[in-house]
């Protein structure tokens, strides 16, 4: 299993409505791509003051394979709406890990 993770640092002062956007639009529109089992959002507590709130999202997929796929096909346009959204109010950036062991992997077993 593929866990994708995505951490973003954005601007205190639109994190809110960003953090709703995320929940009610953003999530909604990756997992109906069909190729991720779950996702989760953590914030990361132990923050630096740099004016911003930093957010792991983060997608379980089947295969490195699949989580490939779907960046070349979808990732793209669903990050544009991302960029176009909060141009110059975010920074981020991406990691690929493999699991090695969760509730999630054994449940499928």
């Amino acid at each position: 299993m593929i866990l994708y993770n995505i951490t973003v640092n954005i601007e205190n002062g639109v994190a809110e409505e960003w953090l709703q956007w995320m929940k009610e639009v953003h999530i909604p529109e990756v997992m109906s791509k069909g190729y991720f089992l779950n996702n989760q959002v953590a914030r990361l507590i132990n923050e630096i003051d740099n004016g911003g709130t930093t957010y792991a999202v983060q997608y379980y997929c089947r295969s490195m394979q699949d989580l490939e796929e779907y960046q070349r096909d979808h990732a793209p346009a669903l990050e544009s709406k991302h960029m176009k959204r909060y141009e110059g109010k975010f920074v981020v950036f991406s990691s690929m890990l493999e699991v090695i062991d969760t509730d999630v992997e054994r449940a499928q077993q």
